[in-house]
């Protein structure tokens, strides 16, 4: 280590008491994070492209500094959905230092890497007070039934008003309006479990699309539907 002549000729002071970091809570302990390998703890992030054209949230679960949990949702972008397919590879087994300083293939990805790790290395994780964390799958489970990511997609436009497309519940069929044209309840499609029953236990299509249809709010008093992506 190099000195410069300045610093060489100074008068030497002895460094007073020091408690070290401050500790932060991880998995249910206060821990003082020196290391990579102290930081342990299961979280969101949410990043953006520069063109902010499209958006990731980014779950990781990490044990011991290392990653072992990746779960990577993507929006509004169809080359980030590429992207995010590569960094959930690239993730898992992965040091957090490894993982900030790796290009994860999207502006988007990259950024929610760096947000995410903020809020890991100052102990702000969903997990920081859960006793020994969250197991490793905690992350798919919030995924809920039919593995698939909760999105809400909405179109409106002045001249015509308001389109349900997509709901935390399923694909939207169906709006239903009283009679002054006001918005009442809607038909919706589990389309995750919908496929399951499909793809996996043999349900004819029409079957399970009929056991996984479903209305929300006053759906049945109203005095018109709409489809809203053809009316």
């Amino acid at each position: 280590m190099q000195y410069s002549k300045d610093v060489q000729e100074m008068a030497c002071v002895k460094q007073g008491t020091s408690r070290g970091a401050s500790p932060i809570p991880e998995e249910g302990k206060w821990i003082q994070s020196k290391e990579i390998a102290d930081i342990s703890g299961l979280t969101h992030g949410v990043g953006w492209c520069a063109p902010q054209q499209g958006a990731c949230k980014l779950t990781l679960n990490v044990k011991n500094g290392i990653i072992r949990e990746a779960l990577v949702e993507t929006l509004g972008c169809s080359g980030m959905t590429h992207s995010a397919a590569m960094a959930a590879e690239i993730l898992p087994g992965k040091t957090l230092l490894e993982a900030l300083n790796t290009d994860l293939v999207c502006d988007a990805i990259n950024t929610a890497m760096r947000e995410l790790f903020l809020q890991i290395a100052y102990g702000r994780t969903q997990s920081a007070f859960s006793e020994d964390g969250l197991p490793i799958g905690a992350g798919k489970e919030d995924l809920g039934k039919g593995i698939r990511s909760q999105v809400g997609t909405m179109y409106s436009t002045q001249a015509k008003g308001v389109r349900y497309l997509e709901m935390a519940e399923g694909y939207i069929t169906k709006m239903a309006l009283d009679a002054n044209d006001e918005v009442i309840g809607y038909e919706f499609v589990k389309l995750g479990v919908m496929m399951e029953m499909i793809t996996q236990k043999g349900v004819d299509p029409a079957t399970a699309l009929a056991k996984c249809t479903s209305t929300y709010g006053r759906y049945n008093e109203a005095v018109k539907y709409i489809n809203p992506r053809k009316e």
